[in-house]
C-alpha cells in the first residue's frame, strides 16, 4: 500500500464541478487536490460543436469571469441570449428581451466542452495537485483509491455526479423521483437566422427548447433540448444513428410550426433520463455540490447555475470560517446548507412545478395557464422579475 498523503481539501470529480470547485478554492487561497480521471479536452474542429450546451446566467457569467475561466474560452462558440420566447400548448406566449430588464444578455449559450477545456487550462495553470485515480472507499475519514493511495483531508468534496459514490460512501441521505421522462440533444441547421434568440414550446407531454447557437459554414445553427415521454424517446433513440434525422425533423416541423424555417439534424442525437433529486448536502467531512447533491428538470436550463451556485456559496463560507475549526467541522459546514437551502428549494419548486402545471390536460388548467401566460406578457413589472431570475440577479436561481 502507497504511503498515506495528508491534503486539506480533495474534490473528487473532474467535470466540470469538479474542476471548477478546485480552482474556486485555490483561487480563496485553500489547500486542494483533485481526485479523478483526466479527461481529454482538444481543440474542437471550427464547425464541431459538443453535443451538450449551457444556458450560463450573468450571476454564473460573472462568477466564471472572477475564477479566471471566462476569458480564456473563445468568444467565437459563444452566442448571448438577448431574447427568449416561451410558448404555452394554446394562445399562451410570453416574450423577453434583455433590455427590458436592463441586462446586458438574458443567458449565454456555451458548450460544455469548451467550459471543460477553460478549467482544465485554468487548472493546470494554478499548479492544482491532480490525482488521475478513482474514488473507492471511505474508511474512517480517509479516501481509498483505485490503486491503494490513501488520503486524509480534512474535507471531501463531492462533485461525482448524480451517481456520486462520495454520497454513498457518506451515508448522505437522499432523495431522488423519475420523471419518466428522457432529454434528448442535438444540433439543428435552420433555414432561419435565430437572432439570439431562445425559443421553447409546452406541448402538454413534452418541452422543446431550441437555443441559438454560432453559424456554421453549412448555415444557421441551434442546439435542441427536447424533453418527452421515456415510449417516445425510446422510439427514437432504438433507430440506427443515421434514421433519426428522418424521425425526428417531421416531428420538428409541426411542433415549432415553422418558427425557424426548415429544420435539418446536423449532429448524433443523444437521450439521457430526466430526475429530480435532493439531499442533505453535507456530513461531518463531507459536502456535495451540483449534481451529486440535486438535481432539477432542464425545462429552466437552470442545472448548472444551481451548481455553481453551490461552489461559490462552500467557497466563501469556507474562505471565512474560523481559524481553529477545521474545513471539515459540521458546523461550518452547516453554513453552506443553510445557505444553499432556498434556493435550491425555490428552483426545484418552480421546475417540478411548472412541469405538473403542463403535464396537466385538464380543460381548466389548460385554460388558466395559457391566460396567465398572456397576462404575464403584458405586465411589464412581471417580465423584469422573470429577466432578472433568467439573469441569475438571486444567485443560483
Amino acid at each position: 500500500m502507497k504511503k498515506a498523503k495528508h491534503e486539506n481539501i480533495v474534490v473528487c470529480g473532474t467535470g466540470l464541478a469538479g474542476l471548477a470547485t478546485a480552482l474556486g478554492l485555490a483561487k480563496a487561497g485553500l489547500s486542494v487536490a483533485l481526485l479523478g480521471p483526466r479527461n481529454a479536452s482538444a481543440t474542437p474542429a471550427p464547425d464541431v460543436y459538443h453535443p451538450r450546451v449551457y444556458a450560463i446566467s450573468g450571476a454564473s457569467q460573472a462568477f466564471l469571469a472572477r475564477l479566471g475561466v471566462w476569458d480564456l474560452m473563445d468568444t467565437r462558440r459563444i452566442t448571448p441570449v438577448q431574447a427568449m420566447e416561451v410558448h404555452g400548448d394554446a394562445s399562451g406566449v410570453v416574450n423577453l428581451d434583455a433590455w427590458q430588464g436592463a441586462e446586458a444578455a438574458l443567458a449565454w449559450i456555451v458548450e460544455s466542452g469548451e467550459m471543460e477545456r477553460a478549467l482544465q487550462q485554468a487548472v493546470q495553470f494554478f499548479g492544482i495537485t491532480w490525482h488521475a485515480e478513482k474514488f473507492e472507499r471511505l474508511e474512517g475519514g480517509a479516501i481509498h483509491t483505485d490503486t491503494g493511495r490513501v488520503l486524509r483531508p480534512e474535507l471531501l468534496i463531492g462533485a461525482d455526479g448524480g451517481q456520486s459514490p462520495v454520497r454513498k460512501a457518506a451515508g448522505i441521505s437522499h432523495h431522488s423521483r423519475a420523471y419518466g421522462d428522457t432529454g434528448v440533444v442535438t444540433h439543428l441547421t435552420t433555414e432561419r437566422r435565430h437572432q439570439n434568440t431562445a425559443v421553447q414550446w409546452f406541448t402538454g407531454d413534452t418541452v422543446l427548447a431550441l437555443l441559438p447557437m454560432p453559424d456554421t459554414a453549412a448555415g444557421h445553427q441551434v442546439s435542441m433540448v427536447w424533453s418527452m415521454p421515456e415510449t417516445m424517446a425510446q422510439a427514437l433513440l432504438a433507430l440506427p444513428s443515421e434514421e433519426r434525422a428522418s424521425w425526428l425533423e417531421p416531428r420538428l416541423a409541426a411542433a415549432t410550426g415553422g418558427r425557424l424555417g426548415a429544420l435539418s439534424v446536423r449532429s448524433p442525437v443523444f437521450g439521457f433520463p430526466l430526475f429530480i433529486e435532493h439531499s442533505s448536502m453535507v456530513a461531518p467531512g463531507v459536502a456535495l455540490v451540483s449534481d451529486a447533491a440535486h438535481r432539477v428538470h432542464p425545462l429552466a436550463g437552470q442545472g448548472l447555475n444551481l451548481g455553481l451556485g453551490d461552489i461559490e456559496a462552500l467557497v466563501d463560507v469556507l474562505s471565512a470560517k474560523e481559524s481553529f475549526r477545521s474545513a471539515g467541522d459540521i458546523r461550518v459546514l452547516a453554513r453552506y446548507r443553510r445557505a444553499r437551502a432556498e434556493p435550491i428549494l425555490a428552483m426545484r419548486l418552480a421546475t417540478d412545478g411548472l412541469h405538473k402545471l403542463f403535464a396537466s390536460q385538464a380543460a381548466p388548467i389548460v385554460l388558466a395557464r395559457n391566460v396567465g401566460m398572456q397576462c404575464a406578457d403584458r405586465l411589464p413589472f412581471v417580465k423584469r422579475l422573470l429577466i432578472n431570475a433568467a439573469a441569475g440577479g438571486r444567485r443560483g436561481v
